[in-house]
């Protein structure tokens, strides 16, 4: 039996289709009411993994266990337990968004007149107001994504998946989406959302496992994978791209051979350890002053998950998604 404290727990799932390994033991866990986010490049097996547990595919071997059901033996408890999303809006376009939920609420089981009370809810809860009668297909795309997630709630889920949900949104609509997520993790549901966006899985997540090549190479919380890629960073933009020698020479020692090595001839900038964070970064001004070498700009920087997953995953792009 699985651990009570684990909304989700996957053991060694492996699914291929024909000759291509899809997932090659992938194995991790999730903890009531946190947000795990699954990250990975192009065909890693991400989507896969959610359809694994959503029980829309069966996994070769292994074993998962959502709301402590079986996604395999015990499916249809599975399936009453959760909530998934895609990454278009799955509605119909030629109702209302109130029409949408009450249908919703209707095709799982509710009366009309508990369907259209939580139709109203939501309708307050996601801020619609009067959009709410308005027919979806005069929605933006964010809204639509909005009322898509209000409908997965009409009857609440214990777990939700969200797969890549702020696709093709623009910046605004996107954070809106994220307010969301937030909210259902402040109600207690656990969440696991596949993205590609880093800034997503960092601003949102608990825990993040990067999958690549139908496997979990990594796993643990943004910072815990931040402090794999290495330390912070000084990064020095000199005014001007010619300066970028002289600022070089300046800095002496605090330039490694590997910086120089990887420098293009192009570069307006480049970056060097800072082992002792703010310490370097006032022994870089110090030199390139006394080197009258003017500067754009200096900063400390940690790493980025973008650096993390670039390290980690290179430029490989898999076949299945």
């Amino acid at each position: 039996m699985p651990n009570t404290a684990d909304a989700v727990l996957v053991e060694d799932i492996h699914k291929s289709f024909d000759d291509v390994a899809a997932l090659q033991g992938v194995s991790f866990s999730a903890k009531q009411g946190s947000i795990l986010a699954i990250l990975g490049p192009n065909g890693a097996g991400k989507t896969t993994v959610v359809k694994v547990l959503s029980t829309l595919l069966t996994p070769d071997r292994g074993r998962a266990y959502v709301a402590g059901h079986n996604v395999v033996t015990e499916a249809a408890k599975v399936r009453r337990a959760i909530m998934m999303t895609g990454q278009y809006a799955a509605l119909d376009v030629t109702l209302s968004a109130r029409e949408n939920l009450e249908l919703f609420g209707r095709l799982m089981g509710l009366t009309r007149k508990v369907a259209q009370a939580r139709a109203d809810e939501l309708i307050e809860a996601f801020d619609l107001g009067e959009a709410g009668r308005r027919r979806v297909v005069t929605y933006s795309g964010g809204m639509r994504r909005r009322i898509d997630i209000a409908c997965g709630l009409v009857v609440r889920p214990e777990v939700v998946f969200l797969d890549e949900p702020t696709t093709g949104l623009d910046p605004r609509s996107r954070q809106n989406v994220w307010s969301l997520v937030t909210g259902l993790k402040e109600q207690g549901i656990t969440v696991l959302l596949t993205t590609q966006y880093l800034e997503e899985a960092d601003i949102l997540s608990d825990n993040i496992i990067v999958i690549d090549r139908g496997t979990v190479i990594a796993s643990g919380t943004a910072d815990e994978l931040k402090a794999r890629t290495g330390a912070s960073y000084c990064e020095i933009v000199p005014l001007t791209p010619a300066l970028v020698p002289k600022a070089i020479k300046a800095l002496g020692d605090l330039v490694p051979a590997s910086v120089l090595q990887e420098l293009s001839p192009d570069a307006d900038r480049f970056s060097i350890p800072a082992p002792k964070a703010g310490a370097t970064l006032t022994e870089s001004l110090r030199l390139l002053d006394a080197a009258n070498v003017p500067i754009a700009d200096i900063a400390l920087r940690r790493p980025s998950l973008d650096d993390v997953f670039l390290s980690i995953t290179g430029t490989h792009a898999g076949g299945i998604a």
